[in-house]
């Protein structure tokens, strides 16, 4: 049943599950959401015959929760890795039930030092661990061993010079494109509506523009030999050598400049961009002049059930947050169109027109081409891109730029936020030294707040005042007059003043009081004790810490009647200014 109450579709009757593993045992085929199959072949590891049997069933029985390629290849190149260690060693294990706790622990000592290694670290440890034969003894407490925990990160957040140039850089790139689309387009709508002279240039451009714009090509004529030429790359170059097919679409290079400008302000990962579908126009009530997008991210590495998360960006201006979505749906028009027109229901945003159409990304993970067209920003878009600009992997530091100044998780969980995100973040770090700084000294503020500021003394002096708590050495110079004259203090605030004065006849009193508090804790609510007792604990502990703690809790047995009702009196406020 589905999880509301449907029964779930049952497949064809004629349908037949993907065999996992080939009748040779060496042979795994993992097949992604789209369906396309990827086969790996254990026959190519150089290790001893039955051990890439163990390992190719271990591999299979761990893809049956993959939903991609990239799962499987991250698995295969650890095994590669593995595979190598193995050889190394000279006389490999034949089987992986012959791996020994020794080998295991130099495997782990050779590679928990780097981040390849680490990751190669826990993904065998994945695998191995199905293998009934290292469930237990030496090599089954080496295998429970976990994986070192990731050093500092290889990629930082930007320093606010080095993201400015990257945004200008994206901005410049993208903004250009934009202008030359929207003016095209203006030049499009105008042939459409017949405002045109036939006899005009303009009508001679914006007809190919038409033609551009249904077919994604420039009209043209095929030789005898088959190969198609266009006199209307001519026209559309001019004597300038203008854009051609560009005046429509955005090239790759544009689309992945678009790609850094929404990481920077969305905070999306590189792989949203090739699920990214157009986003919904939501109603923004009572506003005629603002437009609201729902927009659905797809994020698979959260696991089934969590691969989707909805957020909304209102485009209310200049510089708000969906001002940039609605120059992203202008700037892909003719493109979503074209995808729509040839490949009805197609609705991705992020959509660029390839050079040739042989273009096509061997990743079969991303969408595939749609005629012409390509869709979202490949690795090899970013890393070009980045080249042509000399700049290093703009999405991995936009991403983590934008988490860490917004200081708010973005479609991954609090504990990741902190952990991978913000604690190891050496611009972070930097600008919490004066936060640390300042809280340090209000602590220390804080904490010369609750000590005994008084002084100790032998015995009691009489030209000094007695209190429920000390002596006071002058009570017309108090901290905090009373507009009567005299003190105007808590008797219990009289240890925080440089006038009193605590000799050993106060010792059993305060000791009964200290223990009073400490009573109470267990009475009250935690924060109610804390708003009213806790400060005035703390600074009966400094206090007992310099008279003495063995002779302070030796006074408890010279406490009277008198002390007792002075206490009780005090804790109900009876002798309160």
């Amino acid at each position: 049943m589905s999880g509301r109450g449907r029964r779930a579709v049952l497949p064809p009757p004629d349908f037949e599950a993907t065999q996992r593993i080939a009748a040779d045992g060496l042979q795994v085929t993992v097949v992604n959401k789209e369906g396309f199959k990827r086969v790996f072949d254990f026959a190519e590891l150089s290790v001893p015959q039955p051990m890439r049997s163990s390992l190719a069933r271990a591999f299979a029985a761990q893809s049956m929760g993959w939903n991609s390629h990239s799962s499987g290849e991250s698995y295969w190149r650890s095994i590669e890795v593995f595979a190598r260690f193995l050889k190394a060693q000279g006389h490999p294990a034949e089987d992986l039930g012959d791996l020994t706790s020794a080998t295991l622990r130099l495997w782990r000592n050779n590679h928990k030092d780097s981040p390849g290694g680490r990751e190669a670290l826990a993904k065998m440890r994945t695998l191995l661990k199905r293998e009934p034969r290292l469930a237990h003894g030496l090599a089954a407490e080496e295998l429970a061993r976990p994986v070192p925990k990731k050093g500092k990160p290889s990629k930082q957040s930007y320093r606010p010079s080095e993201r400015g140039q990257v945004l200008l850089a994206a901005e410049r790139q993208f903004r250009a494109a934009l202008l030359r689309i929207r003016e095209n387009t203006t030049l499009l709508d105008r042939y459409r509506a017949g405002s045109l002279d036939p006899t005009s240039r303009e009508w001679r451009v914006a007809s190919v523009l038409e033609c551009l714009a249904a077919t994604g090509e420039l009209p043209g004529y095929p030789d005898k030999e088959g190969k198609v030429y266009t006199r209307a790359e001519g026209l559309l170059r001019g004597k300038n050598g203008g854009k051609t097919t560009g005046r429509l679409f955005l090239s790759r290079a544009e689309l992945t400049a678009l790609a850094v400008m929404m990481t920077d302000r969305y905070g999306w990962n590189l792989s949203v961009y090739d699920r990214l579908h157009v986003p919904v126009i939501t109603p923004s009530a009572g506003e005629k002049t603002t437009v609201t997008y729902e927009v659905l991210v797809e994020k698979r590495r959260s696991g089934e059930g969590r691969w989707f998360a909805t957020e909304n960006y209102t485009d209310s201006g200049a510089d708000s947050p969906g001002r940039l979505i609605t120059q992203a749906l202008e700037a892909t028009k003719h493109g979503r169109t074209l995808a729509a027109a040839l490949s009805p229901g197609h609705d991705l945003l992020m959509v660029a027109r390839n050079r040739r159409r042989t273009d096509v990304d061997s990743n079969l993970d991303r969408p595939r081409n749609v005629g012409p067209l390509c869709f979202g920003v490949s690795k090899a878009d970013a890393r070009v891109w980045a080249r042509s600009h000399n700049i290093g992997s703009p999405f991995q530091r936009a991403r983590r730029t934008t988490v860490t100044t917004t200081r708010k998780p973005l479609q991954h969980k609090p504990g990741t936020h902190e952990s991978i995100y913000v604690l190891p973040d050496e611009n972070v770090q930097e600008a919490a030294v004066d936060v640390i700084a300042a809280g340090a000294e209000e602590a220390l503020e804080q904490a010369r707040d609750y000590t005994f500021h008084g002084r100790l003394t032998d015995t009691a002096d009489e030209a000094h005042q007695e209190t429920a708590t000390a002596d006071c050495a002058d009570e017309d110079n108090s901290p905090w007059p009373d507009p009567n004259g005299g003190c105007g203090a808590d008797f219990l605030l009289c240890l925080s003043c440089e006038n009193s004065r605590v000799h050993t006849g106060h010792h059993p009193r305060l000791a009964l009081l200290r223990r009073q508090l400490i009573s109470l804790r267990s009475a009250w609510p935690e924060k109610l004790w804390r708003e009213r007792w806790d400060e005035h604990l703390q600074r009966l502990d400094d206090l007992r810490s310099k008279v003495n703690e063995s002779t302070w809790d030796a006074a408890l047995g010279r406490v009277t009647d008198r002390d007792r009702m002075i206490i009780d009196h005090l804790l109900e406020g009876d002798l309160a200014p």
